[in-house]
């Protein structure tokens, strides 16, 4: 009997363990809401390196909230921005960025958490969507993926509160390009010789990608292998769109926009957020290039708007915020979509470079909801400016916290300004946001000109050089607690990214009618390029520190005073010198040889220290020695071209052409190097889009005659991708 009974408990016992399993699986299966205290979306890195570590997915089982209440994304500890980055990416010259390793092949992820349930408002993608939705991700057909849809948004912009963008016949805008004359034959010859070999490049490079990286985002040049350090939108493709069709290259362009752009999926990614800025800069500017290139609404590539459009949707969801400023790297599966968003700690570059792409899609849609968003990150800029929250003013601190009301900066104890990574393209973005507008938003010229004025006043300066023939500029990082006239400190930087500011300046300079801001960008435009020259490979580093002029004066080179500043230890070598004399020197003398090695003096430190390393007169340090295929130095090479017709610009341009090809070219393509303080850069096996985008691009520009996208009808964002100008 007794046995009996036992025999009863063990079958009840049995059927409870049943049910609380087939309950528990019932609760993991369940959705749930995240709590309130969430990790926040990763800081911004070096671009310019691996960033495409599989992002980790949250607990689905995480316990769901009870007090009712939708959580805040982002809100209780906004992430804080990394100390240097911008466009396309910059590193800190004081601190050495983490390296990550990204997935080489990425394959699809199974997911076994469901979608959060779909609200009555829901918009097909396919449909027009209303100006109030929101990003949230759905389930596809397949059952491994989740993609995005449209949602109802949760801090609409009412209706009749829709900035819309400025049409209308356009301002009086002096011209801008030189008025070219007709070329000689041996001028015409020696141009398109060198336009050839550019076009060379650029064929063999997009070929080679064709090849081993399709539908990829970056090409690895040495291995032939691939990574995708963005979203896995193929950059590399539409980032080189606008590229093949100015090199005259159309069969390929018409294969990457069939073949290519239209099977590109923007509702779906293996990363688990968005980068707003490159995905803007990138994809979304080069979308809209390639259409405005090809003819437009009359071109025969429609898609390409309706790719650029499908991508808005998806990012326009950042701006859902309660004070519509942009979460930046946006995470856009359900779990965290199904939640209130608020912006954190921002680099005020990442904030302030979506205004031309923006702007350019509300143009080109009539959609003004786009304009909207963008406009009122730049009212909040310049409110912040008016509130006299920088302590430098004309200026932005590098890193902003755009989580409240408004902006104001991201530490209470200190502000960094430069023109460097972080801050450039926000600046870049003032007076070419003010042609994209035809002139109709003055705004933008006020905050150029207050840019400029701040700039020369605070960050320019001369290098002191050896090289009389030159006539140099650079502008410096400084960092100040709130009183620039007192506790000001210096760093005399003169890094790649940097190098833009030329074409700014020149581009300022003519549109303003401010002539002497075009001498300015002479002088650092000749900046960079003095750089390339006096490193044995030919190659500008990334970052180095210089020696500075007492003033923007010219000063003579002071041999004495630049030793002195790559050896801080002179008073004691000194001492050790001394000492040695005293207590060896007669002894030394008759030949014993016993008498322990003399120490090195100063002058003999520093020379062994400038011969092993190759370091250049007027440079303290070379921080990083790495080229990665940037830009910006031939950027503002061709802007002064273009605005100067100097001829000497394009001599000076192809220097800098063949150093790079020499080397940087692999069997497949050009790749990034480690070391250019060495004739013969180690590889890097490393080929960002921008090398196709921009680099090749502006090369090709400044060979191709000055009809071929003039700066009097084209405005280029910061991945040169060309709009068209209104007329």
């Amino acid at each position: 009997m007794l046995r009996r009974r036992y025999k009863g408990y063990i079958i009840v016992a049995f059927f409870l363990l049943c049910l609380v399993y087939i309950l528990q699986r019932s609760w993991d299966a369940a959705p749930t809401r995240l709590p309130d205290a969430r990790t926040p979306p990763k800081s911004p890195v070096h671009q310019g390196l691996d960033t495409t570590a599989p992002q980790q997915q949250a607990d689905s089982r995480l316990p769901a909230q009870d007090n009712g209440q939708k959580p805040i994304l982002g809100a209780e500890k906004p992430p804080v921005a990394a100390e240097s980055v911008s466009k396309k990416g910059a590193s800190s010259p004081t601190q050495k960025p983490k390296v990550v390793t990204p997935a080489e092949s990425p394959v699809p992820k199974s997911s076994t958490n469901p979608a959060p349930k779909v609200k009555e408002t829901t918009a097909d993608l396919s449909s027009e969507t209303p100006a109030t939705t929101k990003s949230v991700a759905a389930p596809s057909s397949s059952k491994t993926r989740i993609h995005w849809r449209s949602f109802t948004q949760d801090f609409p912009v009412p209706t009749e509160s829709v900035v819309p963008v400025p049409t209308g016949k356009p301002k009086p805008i002096p011209q801008i390009q030189y008025n070219f004359k007709v070329e000689s034959a041996a001028d015409k010859a020696k141009r398109e010789a060198r336009l050839s070999k550019v076009k060379a490049s650029i064929s063999k490079s997009w070929n080679s990608y064709r090849k081993h990286a399709w539908m990829h985002d970056e090409l690895r040049p040495i291995s032939g292998s691939f990574k995708d350090p963005f979203c896995g939108w193929a950059a590399t493709l539409v980032d080189s769109l606008d590229t093949l069709w100015i090199a005259g290259l159309k069969d390929e362009f018409d294969d990457a926009v069939k073949n290519g752009v239209a099977k590109i999926d923007f509702t779906f990614s293996e990363k688990g957020d968005i980068p707003v800025f490159e995905t803007t800069i990138r994809y979304l500017g080069g979308l809209l290039s390639a259409f405005d290139v090809s003819g437009g609404h009359k071109g025969e590539y429609s898609v390409l708007l309706d790719k650029a459009v499908e991508l808005a949707e998806v990012l326009f969801g950042v701006f859902d915020t309660p004070n519509r400023m942009p979460v930046l790297y946006y995470r856009w599966q359900p779990q965290y979509v199904s939640g209130e968003h608020k912006a954190g700690f921002v680099g005020v570059a990442e904030l302030a470079t979506l205004s031309m792409e923006f702007t350019r899609l509300a143009q080109l849609t009539k959609e003004d909801k786009y304009y909207d968003a963008i406009d009122r990150i730049t009212n909040a800029l310049i409110k912040f400016q008016a509130d006299g929250k920088a302590a430098i003013p004309g200026l932005f601190p590098e890193n902003l916290d755009a989580s409240g009301e408004s902006l104001v900066p991201s530490s209470s104890y200190s502000q960094s300004f430069s023109m460097g990574g972080s801050q450039d393209s926000a600046y870049e973005y003032f007076p070419k946001e003010y042609l994209l507008l035809g002139g109709l938003e003055p705004k933008y010229k006020k905050l150029h000109e207050d840019t400029i004025d701040a700039v020369d006043e605070w960050l320019m300066y001369r290098p002191m050089i050896n090289d009389t023939e030159w006539d140099l500029y650079f502008s410096a990082k400084i960092r100040t607690q709130g009183d620039p006239g007192h506790d000001l400190d210096v760093e005399y930087e003169s890094t790649h990214l940097t190098c833009f500011i030329g074409g700014m300046y020149g581009l300022g300079a003519k549109i303003f009618d401010r002539p002497k801001d075009l001498e300015t960008a002479k002088r650092l435009t000749d900046g960079c390029v003095w750089a390339y020259h006096k490193t044995p490979s030919g190659l500008m580093p990334e970052a180095s520190l210089m020696m500075p002029c007492p003033s923007l004066e010219r000063c003579e080179f002071d041999r004495t005073k630049w030793y002195e500043s790559l050896d801080s230890s002179k008073s004691y070598r000194d001492q050790q010198i001394s000492e040695w004399e005293l207590q060896y020197g007669s002894v030394a003398k008759s030949g014993d040889s016993s008498v322990p090695e003399r120490p090195q003096s100063h002058e003999e430190y520093v020379h062994d220290y400038v011969t092993a390393t190759g370091l250049p007169a007027g440079f303290s340090r070379v921080l990083y020695k790495s080229y990665i295929l940037r830009p910006e130095a031939i950027e503002s090479v061709w802007y002064m071209y273009r605005i100067t017709g100097d001829p000497t610009w394009m001599d000076k341009g192809w220097a800098m052409y063949e150093a790079t090809i020499a080397a940087t070219d692999t069997d497949l393509a050009s790749t990034a190097v480690s070391d250019v303080m060495v004739k013969k850069p180690p590889m890097d096996d490393s080929m960002e889009s921008f090398w196709l985008a921009e680099t090749l691009k502006y090369y090709y520009l400044l060979y191709a005659g000055p009809d071929v996208i003039s700066l009097d009808e084209w405005v280029l964002n910061t991945e040169a991708h060309p709009f068209r100008r209104p007329t």
